[in-house]
């Protein structure tokens, strides 16, 4: 979007609406004084960052790139940790390298990080053996452990989730600059406890193939490739405590434009995407892409009055739609959710999240998610798209760099027995590193298949 009425919309206009999923604070002034804090600290991203982005979402949109948007589905300020950053970003690496050579198209790296402490919840409030509490709503808000104090909303977790989000995107950024991402380097990503003897191979192969066409062709024309020596990478959260998004809003001059500088891209989950609701006001007045949840639940009239609202001028690069189906109804409602959007005469990112609708209850009562209903939903969301003349611009996944137990089968065909060893995530189950490497090479094994 190029410009915004600078008289019907300001970073606080999103007040005068309905706004969903905020906590309530006890103390107003307390409140009030960190956000104006927030408001006086410096950005965590910069404008011409999210101008790039835009500029590489668009190229996706045309065919011309993919998305890779992944990490954890909730952060915690306790895994602000350089070794987990590290393993997060090493696995980000290796999918798009995989990716890359696989689709033989530029890869956008997009983490769910340095951001992601907010997390919406179904219910106000949690039970448990009788005791009513305030719903855990990630580290922005309150605290895990089902106290009292501890499930608080406490806005000084504001203050500790900004610098948390800055320690960790400088992290990133210094991995980045120092060559850790050189892409004739993939040395140092090391894989870690990847097991599985096919997967280990499969990626060296990838990896060697590479860096054999990088040495070939610079020995052939004696420059160095620039991009493989220094890729690009950026955050992401859902934009869904408004009061910290507000803070960090700023007008930028010599741009013209408003900017949510606490992130590149931020988007809107299904719960509070309401036309009329404040998360749509306050998305629809910043200059940064962004991206929306969407899902069975929204119909025809809803999207396309989100899509209007949201990049009137049509935009390239400005929005991006992330699918949320399910393997059991994508076929279903996908190919209206696009036939609804072509009818608006806009054009989007496409971007399949296969997920959130996949979710279950394992026998031992931990929510997990099965590989193969992951991997039917995009594959069904390739095919899709290719008969609709669309194109699947991106992949949205719930991963990490550990070695955890949280969704079933991937290579090492793992059950719900398995689950209870190293269940570590305290809001939705995600891929560990092996589960995610795979997903990768079957991505770009399907995205060649006709439909």
């Amino acid at each position: 979007m190029r410009s915004t009425d600078s008289t019907s919309w300001h970073p606080a206009s999103w007040q005068s609406r309905k706004a969903a999923q905020q906590p309530l604070y006890d103390d107003p002034t307390a409140l009030s004084r960190v956000v104006a804090e927030l408001a006086r600290l410096p950005p965590i991203v910069v404008s011409w960052e999210i101008e790039n982005l835009r500029e590489r979402l668009a190229a996706a949109q045309r065919a011309e790139g993919f998305l890779l948007q992944g990490g954890d589905c909730a952060e915690s300020f306790a895994d602000c940790e350089s070794d987990r950053i590290a393993k997060q970003l090493k696995v980000l690496l290796q999918m798009s390298l995989v990716l890359l050579s696989g689709m033989k198209k530029p890869v956008v790296r997009i983490g769910r990080m340095a951001g992601q402490y907010a997390k919406p919840r179904s219910a106000d409030m949690e039970t448990r053996d009788g005791v009513t509490l305030p719903a855990y709503r990630g580290d922005l808000v309150n605290r895990v452990e089902f106290t009292p104090e501890a499930r608080r909303a406490d806005p000084q977790l504001l203050l500790r989730g900004y610098e948390r989000a800055a320690l960790t995107l400088n992290f990133v950024r210094a991995l980045v600059d120092g060559g850790f991402a050189d892409l004739h380097h993939p040395e140092y990503w090391d894989l870690g406890f990847v097991r599985h003897a096919e997967l280990r191979e499969a990626y060296q192969r990838i990896a060697d193939s590479i860096g054999d066409a990088l040495d070939f062709f610079q020995s052939l024309t004696g420059r160095a490739v620039h991009d493989a020596t220094r890729v690009d990478f950026f955050a992401s959260h859902e934009g869904l405590h408004l009061l910290y998004e507000q803070a960090q809003t700023r007008f930028i001059s010599r741009q013209n434009h408003w900017y949510n500088l606490s992130t590149h891209m931020p988007w809107i989950g299904m719960r509070t995407a309401q036309v009329d609701g404040a998360h749509v006001e306050y998305f629809r007045g910043i200059a940064n892409p962004i991206g929306v949840k969407i899902g069975a639940a929204m119909d025809d009239q809803w999207l396309q009055q989100l899509v209007t609202t949201l990049n009137p001028q049509n935009q390239p690069g400005r929005l991006t739609l992330i699918h949320r189906f399910g393997a059991k109804d994508i076929e279903k409602s996908l190919p209206r959710v696009i036939e609804a959007v072509r009818r608006t005469g806009h054009t989007v990112l496409w971007c399949c999240d296969p997920m959130h609708g996949n979710t279950e209850t394992s026998t031992g009562g931990l929510k997990t998610r099965r590989f193969e209903n992951i991997l039917k939903e995009l594959d069904l969301a390739f095919r899709i798209h290719a008969q609709q003349g669309t194109y699947l611009g991106g992949a949205h996944i719930e991963l990490t760099g550990e070695d955890v137990t949280e969704c079933t089968g991937g290579a090492r065909g793992l059950t719900d027995a398995d689950l209870q060893r190293t269940y570590r995530s305290q809001v939705d189950p995600r891929l560990n590193y092996e589960q995610a490497l795979e997903l990768a090479m079957l991505i770009a094994e399907r995205s060649k298949q006709k439909p």
